[in-house]
């Protein structure tokens, strides 16, 4: 297998000769070999460990994070590059957004203060979905915990019951979010939550109901089983529970 010198892969991932030997000394990436004057050697399957350091730095992951998710015995690469391939969309979607937003300001001046534009909630609620999915915090660990002894049963029978919550949602959605009926629904997904997946604090729940409505396949599950529109409105039913 041909292997490569740090200079060479400093040049090839675009990361510095100085990282490289610091991700050597932390334990995160080792070198295959060493020659017999101490410099280091990279073949392929360090080159693809390096990937996917690099991929969950996009991330925004702490190294040490990274270094437990990639030894973790049920890490999966292929989900890994499922999310690498989805943010960096939305980032290019960003970024053209932004992009077409100056060119207007150049030839058009500023007729309106438009700060939409830089909204970055959509991005930042996918990479704390990715962060919860992959990473080590107590509600991932406790949900964890909860999930080893569930069969195969249990776990269709859980998320049926789960999306009936949505559907309950979505027969109310021509109601006020604040009504109280509605705020006993939020009351009820909270509860499931907490008693199925992990401890369910007003803070969780208003992040839960920003993804809800965030686009994407949450979006469009809660949406197909409560109607369109569905998604949005329990999000808006989740903020107004979260503010009393």
């Amino acid at each position: 297998m041909p292997v490569k010198t740090v200079n060479e892969v400093s040049k090839l991932a675009g990361v510095s000769i100085r990282t490289l030997q610091y991700y050597d000394t932390i334990g995160l990436l080792k070198p295959s070999e060493y020659t017999e004057s101490g410099y280091r050697l990279y073949d392929d399957t360090s080159l693809e460990r390096l990937q996917q350091i690099l991929l969950f730095k996009e991330l925004e992951f702490p190294l040490k994070e990274i270094k437990e998710i990639i030894d973790a015995p049920n890490f999966d690469r292929n989900k890994a590059l499922e999310q690498q391939i989805e943010l960096l969309t939305m980032k290019k979607e960003h970024l053209e957004n932004l992009i077409n937003f100056a060119r207007g300001i150049k030839m058009l001046g500023v007729k309106k203060m438009d700060f939409t534009v830089f909204d970055t909630k959509k991005i930042d609620e996918y990479s704390k979905r990715a962060k919860e999915q992959w990473g080590k915090t107590p509600e991932y660990k406790e949900f964890e915990e909860k999930s080893k002894k569930w069969t195969d049963k249990d776990q269709k029978d859980m998320m049926n019951d789960f999306m009936n919550i949505f559907a309950e949602f979505g027969q109310m959605k021509e109601l006020n979010p604040s009504y109280e009926a509605v705020q006993l629904q939020v009351k009820k997904l909270q509860d499931y939550i907490t008693e199925h997946f992990y401890y369910c604090t007003k803070e969780i729940l208003s992040s839960l109901g920003k993804m809800y409505s965030g686009g994407g396949e949450f979006t469009e599950n809660i949406d197909k089983v409560g109607g369109i529109g569905t998604a949005e409105f329990t999000d808006k039913a989740i903020e107004v529970y979260c503010m009393q």
